[in-house]
């Protein structure tokens, strides 16, 4: 099974939110390089968030995936 197009787009979505917050935040004027490895960490958190604490939405729903 594969991701669809809206899928895929909502996981850009969401790292792309990450990424602009990072930079956002980020109190100096160094640029902060793409990293996945980093956006990854953060999504997991906010989808804890999202998921089990707020109760506002499921797994899927917040960052789509396919099971292997």
């Amino acid at each position: 099974m594969k991701l669809t197009s809206v899928q895929i787009k909502r996981q850009d979505f969401v790292d792309n939110a990450i990424f602009d917050l990072i930079k956002t935040v980020n109190p100096t004027g160094e640029d902060i390089n793409w990293d996945i490895e980093m956006i990854g960490e953060i999504r997991d958190v906010v989808g804890e968030w999202m998921v089990e604490r707020l109760k506002i939405t499921d797994e899927k729903d917040f960052y789509p995936w396919v099971e292997e």
